[in-house]
């Protein structure tokens, strides 16, 4: 009977022996590669098998997506529903940072941040983040964390990267996957390098873009080879060294790729789908790659077939490919390394991932996007260890940046129009971060032109905590500010008056910061005015300002302030969705200085503003309001002004002026089309109503004066950039260049 048995199931053992190994070889190509996983689902429907994978760049990220067992459409869903523009940004969602880190992007642009240290300026060490990408890698390849010899996954992978002291390629078969895969595709000046096993690793491309060689070293008899290309690029685009590098990697790649595909047997198979117009930068296409993709393996399925399984084969095949998950256990820890600098075990209260739970992978990455929103790391991710006895702890890997602690923006603000006004200012901000353990940050703001200001604030977080995440800090802050003020008695007449207003400010506050929300802050303030006449008409007459004219009008006000800012708006500038409210009540005196002569007395004033952005596809409209009162004694200018684009547009800054104020602006805009260094070009449109009083009882009476204004406006590195033409009924249409801040 055995024999019986052993002769009837000869011919399939026969069969499955004499089965080739085939080796599936996926090329890099950044977002190009995404071609491979249209070839990966045809490869399914044909049932034709994979027996080992080897990947360089998004190759590999492909290719080890797949061999951790993941099918094709599991990993087209990824895909798909992947906001690549969040995947590459350079930090967190706006929302998610503290009010600290919001606030100066209304100073400085976010895009632009060097380091200073004893050796000089440093610059960051990638242009773009990978913090999204390594988040994503390290979800999808949870299932294979316990496998730490690449061979043990469900099917045998290897991944290639570049050793950059060497120059040699470096063949990942062991470790930790997400790691290798991310190492693979660190693309020189796009992505920074990962140090793995004491060697700093670059993208696999520059080497060993298609590893041919590597698959035939891991076995494989037959090749199925997917080479997405890196077209070189045409003569106008080598004007620029960005053009010239670019091109410098391309031949790079395109020659060691032709010496992959000599090393072809007329057995193995080589679909090279045709990208024509796609880029290695169009993630946003993903879809079209992936249908190329897909449509390109299609065209080569007659010179397959002789792989295909039959269906129970193919089944069988798969069946081994599934992982069993392993059983959830409380984590035993929970610790922080890597970072020299910063102490983030000080607040972990604010973690969701405590020990003794169980690890859940949507609190872990909440828990990297609260550390990656301080903006003192160059990387942030996390491992599980698992301990022979099957318990498990959680480390969160932090990578301090290298061209910290001392960080230095840069912006302008910058206005000219048909008019003949002008204004400029260059802006410079100094950050300190971790002054000492208790995370205290220095702040110096500098800014050269028109409206110069000085300014140097300390910042110390308390080590006193309440629920839902508030914290306290304390501030001291000084600073010293001048500008022109102009002064229209009539603001539909002629300039009565220009006078040089500076005001030097000294702060002292408690406060709290409740989560990403915002701050509160309660504090004593002495500020010292100053506004001394420029230029003053013939006729200049006003009964609220001195009878010399050329006196220099001083005094100071002391007392103390309540202020509180909450934001969440996704962009400081354009923005799609989100609110934000700011609010401030000071109370006090006002005292005169040095031998002026003038009353004394209680001052008060209270300032609001408010704005909300709604978004339905590519339009937006946005609500913002405005409102500012003051009583007791007034100083001999008014304290506050509207005019200027988006705030009553036609008039200039301050043309309407009192000690109340209120505006309320209507906006829109659309997105345009994207822009390089930019967030998009947009077309848009305001129309603002406000006016000033003298008398917080005359607030809202009589007519009120409106403007209008439609622009072209982009979020550059530089900051917001405006064309656009402002008007009001009363003072006519002004075209205006602006950037900066409105």
């Amino acid at each position: 009977m055995t024999l019986v048995l052993l002769v009837l199931t000869w011919p399939v053992v026969a069969q499955q022996s004499a089965r080739p190994k085939i080796g599936l070889v996926l090329s890099g190509g950044g977002a190009r590669g995404l071609a491979h996983v249209g070839v990966l689902k045809v490869l399914e429907r044909e049932r034709i098998p994979v027996d080992l994978i080897a990947g360089t760049s998004m190759g590999a990220i492909v290719g080890g997506l797949y061999a951790s067992g993941m099918s094709a459409l599991e990993v087209e869903a990824e895909v798909r529903q992947l906001d690549w523009g969040n995947v590459f940004a350079s930090r967190v969602d706006r929302r998610e940072l503290s009010q600290r880190r919001k606030e100066q992007d209304f100073e400085v642009s976010p895009l632009i941040e060097v380091g200073l240290g004893a050796d000089g300026v440093k610059a960051p060490v990638g242009s773009i983040s990978s913090r999204g990408l390594e988040s994503h890698l390290r979800r999808l390849t949870l299932s294979s964390r316990r496998f730490t010899n690449f061979d043990q996954l469900p099917t045998p992978f290897r991944a290639v990267a570049t050793d950059m002291e060497t120059g040699q390629a470096m063949v990942l078969k062991e470790g930790d996957l997400a790691t290798a895969l991310r190492s693979s595709m660190s693309v020189p000046g796009v992505f920074a390098p990962v140090e793995v096993q004491g060697r700093i690793l670059g993208d696999g491309g520059l080497v060993n873009n298609t590893p041919v060689d590597v698959a035939r070293q891991m076995g494989a008899q037959r090749l199925i080879v997917v080479n997405i290309g890196t077209p070189l690029a045409k003569r106008e685009t080598l004007a620029s060294l960005t053009g010239v590098t670019s091109q410098m990697i391309n031949i790079l790649t395109e020659q060691n790729v032709r010496q992959s595909l000599a090393m072809l047997t007329p057995q193995d198979v080589l679909i090279a789908p045709i990208l024509e117009g796609l880029t290695a930068a169009d993630f946003d296409r993903a879809a079209e790659f992936m249908s190329l993709g897909e449509l390109q393996a299609e065209a080569m399925v007659l010179r397959m077939q002789d792989l295909k399984l039959s269906e129970s084969d193919y089944k069988a095949w798969k069946a081994q490919r599934i992982q069993r998950a392993a059983p959830a256990a409380p984590l035993t820890f929970v610790r922080f390394e890597g970072s020299k600098l910063t102490r983030p075990e000080a607040r972990s209260d604010i973690f969701l991932i405590q020990p003794g739970r169980v690890f859940d992978v949507a609190k872990a990455e909440r828990d990297l996007t609260v550390l990656a929103a301080s903006g003192d790391y160059q990387g942030t991710d996390y491992r599980l260890l698992r301990s022979p006895e099957g318990s498990e702890g959680l480390v969160f890997d932090l990578k301090d940046k290298v061209w910290g602690p001392d960080y230095l923006q840069m912006g302008l603000a910058f206005s000219a129009d048909s008019r003949g006004r002008s204004t400029f200012n260059l802006k410079l901000v100094h950050n300190r971060h971790w002054l000492d353990n208790a995370g205290t940050e220095w702040r110096n703001v500098l800014h050269l032109g028109t409206a110069p200001e000085l300014g140097s604030e300390l910042y110390r977080p308390m080590d006193w905590r309440l629920p839902d995440g508030l914290s306290g800090f304390m501030s001291g802050s000084v600073s010293s500010r001048r500008r022109t003020v102009s002064y229209y008695r009539n603001p539909e007449a002629k300039l009565d008056a220009d006078f040089e207003r500076a005001i030097m400010s000294y702060h002292l506050d408690v406060g709290a910061n409740w989560r990403e929300l915002g701050e509160w802050r309660l504090g004593v303030l002495d500020e010292a005015w100053r506004d001394a006449p420029k230029l003053v008409s013939a006729d200049y007459g006003l009964t609220r300002v001195n009878a010399q004219t050329s006196d220099v009008a001083r005094w100071r006000e002391r007392g103390w302030r309540i202020k509180a800012v909450f934001d969440q708006l996704d962009h400081a500038f354009f923005p799609t969705q989100g609110w934000r409210v700011e609010s401030e009540w000071m109370q006090g005196r006002v005292l005169q200085r040095g031998d002026a002569q003038g009353p004394e007395g209680r001052v008060r004033r209270f300032e609001l503003q408010g704005q909300s952005a709604r978004t339905w596809g590519l339009h937006t409209l946005s609500l913002h309001a405005r409102l500012g009162l003051s009583d007791g004694i007034q100083p001999e200018l008014p304290r506050y002004g509207l005019g200027g684009f988006q705030q009553i547009s036609g008039y200039q800054p301050f043309q309407i002026s009192g000690p109340q104020v209120a505006m309320l602006r209507l906006g829109y805009h659309a997105r345009l089309f994207d822009m390089a260094l930019t967030r998009g070009l947009y077309l848009g449109t305001s129309v603002e109503v406000g006016n000033a009083w003298d008398h917080i009882e005359q607030l809202g009476q009589g007519r009120k004066r409106t403007g209008a204004s439609l622009y072209l406006g982009a979020d550059t590195a530089f900051g917001p950039v405006y064309l656009a033409v402002a008007t009001s009924p009363k003072i006519g249409p002004t075209l205006m260049l602006f950037v900066g801040r409105p």
